[in-house]
């Protein structure tokens, strides 16, 4: 079955990406960790990848994470953007089994998400990120590897919650929108 990219991949792009550009300064920082905080912007994420797939999510990633940190920073700290592309590719991979747009995304398909985001957000954050700054920032390793557990543990719970919540009320939406019928 052939997977077809159009408008509404392009257009959950812009979008995402101006939504995650946006929430970047809305942060509850965890003042014990250097550079880590809740963010609500990676619930936005985990939406729009969970509908649009992997592609969408990690290019939303990728741009939204780059443009928030050159706005608002005024540089861009490589070695965190990508985590984010790997986190969006990764919710994104198990679209079609969440069943959101079919009005399905409940019980186990939350679960799934769940266990998806947590294993999604541990590969980008855990592993990718302080991997990425010693290589690329040649940062300390007993820094990075602390930063990037917070920033995994921040991240499961706003993904886990808010994602949760935002994916269960489209999917109701969505499944009565397409349960409805044009009448004779």
């Amino acid at each position: 079955m052939k997977k077809k990219f159009g408008i509404r991949e392009v257009v959950a792009i812009g979008i995402g990406t101006a939504l995650f550009v946006v929430l970047t300064e809305v942060q509850i920082p965890l003042g014990f960790v250097p550079n880590t905080s809740l963010q609500p912007r990676m619930a936005v994420l985990a939406f729009l990848s969970a509908i649009f797939g992997p592609i969408v999510g990690a290019v939303i990633g990728i741009l939204g994470h780059a443009l928030g940190d050159a706005l608002f920073y005024g540089s861009v700290w490589w070695s965190w953007v990508f985590p984010e592309a790997i986190v969006g590719a990764g919710i994104g991979a198990f679209a079609k089994k969440f069943a959101v747009r079919e009005g399905g995304f409940g019980g186990k398909n939350i679960f799934l998400f769940n266990v998806v985001q947590v294993v999604a957000n541990a590969v980008a954050w855990i592993l990718a990120a302080p991997v990425l700054d010693i290589v690329v920032y040649a940062e300390p390793a007993n820094k990075v590897f602390v930063q990037g557990a917070f920033a995994f543990l921040g991240n499961i719970i706003i993904v886990g919650i808010l994602g949760s919540l935002l994916l269960a009320a489209y999917s109701r939406i969505a499944g009565q929108s397409s349960s409805l019928k044009k009448e004779d």
